[in-house]
């Protein structure tokens, strides 16, 4: 099984207490903590056999914000993924993290490349505030291309206040996907509450995968997401991700098997289990160009 989708842990032990904050914001049936450990993400990462980890860029035009979990300064956060991946090389792949409006952002890609061995860049249109269609966005992308990085997007809503959501609708990965054939991307979370827009971006074009990180703990809209997926004919296009540690591999899989549980004893349409057994066995590494 591969996870395509893990946060990097920034700390080594047990971080002091007040890093350790659960909030409500990340997902509706119980707080969530960002403040994970090495320790910890191994253990939750027991029955998987690679995972892609990685954090996000803070805005340089705000500063060098440091949210005290997932978002803080581009060179802190791939120096840290690369360090993780250095100690666990047979399970970790990393992505690094930029932000398209940094002046420095070409030449960070170029260190995460060459000198941190980074393959992948993950980015967050609205946590990061950029318009994914703007021309700062479409060098990132330029460069990705050409190196051969696939990109993995936070898509759909978030508890960021502050930025544009529109910014991180699966929509305009139309428009890159046609500009940029050749990149690899995976939209997070299958957009959520977007899903719909997420299918026919996918179903379009060949290099865009989506994955299901995100939503079980929303089961009503989790059931008829992949039941659209179902009508639209893209779950061989979903890849498996948990979004840890908000959520682990090991309940996102247990609930992917749950997902019919809600419309039991109804005339509802149920989504083929076949298919989705397939979605932990897909060899995600071999379609994004990692394997």
């Amino acid at each position: 099984m591969i996870d395509v989708h893990t946060h990097t842990p920034r700390f080594r032990s047990q971080p002091k207490a007040e890093n350790t904050t659960h909030s409500a914001l990340w997902r509706p049936d119980q707080s969530a903590s960002t403040a994970h450990t090495w320790d910890d993400y191994l253990a939750a990462m027991a029955g998987v056999e690679r995972a892609i980890c990685f954090n996000i860029a803070s805005d340089p035009r705000q500063g060098e914000q440091d949210d005290g979990g997932l978002i803080y300064p581009a060179r802190q956060a791939n120096d840290d993924t690369a360090a993780f991946v250095r100690a666990h090389p047979q399970k970790m792949i990393g992505f690094l993290t930029v932000h398209p409006h940094d002046p420095g952002v070409i030449d960070e890609i170029e260190r995460g490349t060459q000198d941190l061995g980074l393959r992948g860049i993950k980015l967050g249109p609205n946590y990061q505030n950029f318009d994914p269609l703007g021309p700062e966005a479409f060098a990132v992308f330029a460069r990705a291309q050409e190196l051969g990085l696939p990109i993995l997007f936070h898509q759909g809503t978030s508890p960021v206040r502050f930025a544009d959501l529109d910014f991180a609708h699966p929509r305009h990965i139309d428009r890159v996907a046609t500009a940029f054939p050749d990149l690899r991307m995976i939209l997070a979370h299958m957009g959520h509450p977007w899903q719909v827009d997420c299918f026919v971006v996918i179903r379009k074009h060949p290099n865009v995968w989506a994955d299901i990180s995100a939503n079980f703990y929303r089961p009503w809209s989790y059931y008829n997401a992949l039941r659209y997926a179902t009508e639209w004919d893209v779950l061989h296009k979903l890849l498996f991700g948990s979004d840890y540690p908000i959520a682990s591999p090991a309940e996102t899989l247990a609930n992917l098997w749950r997902v019919n549980d809600i419309v039991a004893s109804t005339s509802l349409p149920l989504v083929p289990m076949a298919e989705l057994e397939k979605i932990p066995e897909r060899d995600s590494l071999a379609l994004l160009g990692l394997a």
